[in-house]
């Protein structure tokens, strides 16, 4: 697993390269930031809990790579001004923007979605892809290129019953991806996203529900996949990992379903 592999013993896939990975203090996104810098990148981890964030940077620091802590609410614009400001300013560029913080939703009829939580899920899940870009593109455009990938849910293209405005915001994430890659083609810069399913994270307990049987909620969703098995954050780290890296240097504009068949 990334976290127990240090950071010296990868093949540099990213040497070199700055990236920026939100939601970065646990689950997936702590993963692709330790398997990044690993790899040679230098990262800015964001989050929104700053002890979260921290245990993340000294993961990295202590293995011998490079991380610095950006606390930032990403549904803000002035957030995400001042991240991408922050960590274009620390390394020199900007390479890599993985869009991963988000929002969950337990199961809940349509009715008892709560304006609130409607705006929270949209504005981490859907509008903050779209603030990044506003303010991370000019970046890449000016140094002639650079990556952004959205770490998106295969609820967005398969919705489940109970999982609506969640799965209307990973969907729009979706689209946006694509358009966003055929806009910004001409400037090298390269647009994807990654849907997992259902991932063994901390997570996890909040798309059951923490007032439902947790493992009776877990065997339910496994039931679900072909494969048989929840994803790991290292999943969903290998597939960032190739969208990051120059080996997917063609590869623009895709969804990526990392979902054991889920999405089928």
């Amino acid at each position: 697993m990334t976290g127990n592999d240090g950071v010296k013993e990868g093949k540099v896939k990213l040497k070199g390269k700055s990236a920026l990975i939100t939601g970065a203090g646990s689950g997936m996104g702590a993963a692709i930031a330790i398997l990044f810098a690993k790899e040679g990148a230098k990262i800015s981890v964001v989050d929104i809990d700053s002890a979260k964030g921290q245990q993340t940077v000294d993961t990295i620091n202590q293995s011998g790579g490079t991380a610095q802590l950006l606390i930032a609410d990403v549904g803000k614009a002035e957030d995400i001004k001042q991240m991408i400001k922050a960590a274009t300013d620390a390394y020199g560029s900007l390479d890599i923007i993985v869009n991963n913080a988000g929002v969950p939703i337990s199961f809940m009829a349509v009715e008892d979605v709560s304006e609130e939580l409607y705006e929270r899920i949209m504005n981490v899940n859907l509008k903050a892809i779209y603030l990044t870009a506003k303010y991370g593109v000019p970046v890449m455009k000016q140094q002639g290129g650079g990556v952004m990938i959205n770490v998106t849910s295969i609820a967005g293209v398969r919705p489940r019953p109970g999982f609506n405005v969640y799965s209307a915001s990973k969907g729009g994430a979706i689209v946006l991806t694509k358009a966003l890659a055929i806009e910004l083609a001409g400037n090298n810069i390269r647009v994807n996203s990654v849907s997992p399913v259902a991932a063994a994270t901390p997570m996890l307990a909040k798309f059951i529900g923490e007032d439902k049987d947790y493992e009776a909620g877990r065997k339910n969703l496994i039931s679900t996949i072909p494969l048989g098995r929840l994803a790991e954050p290292d999943d969903i780290a290998y597939a960032a990992l190739y969208l990051a890296s120059d080996e997917a240097s063609l590869v623009t504009g895709i969804n990526l379903e990392v979902d054991g068949g889920r999405g089928i």
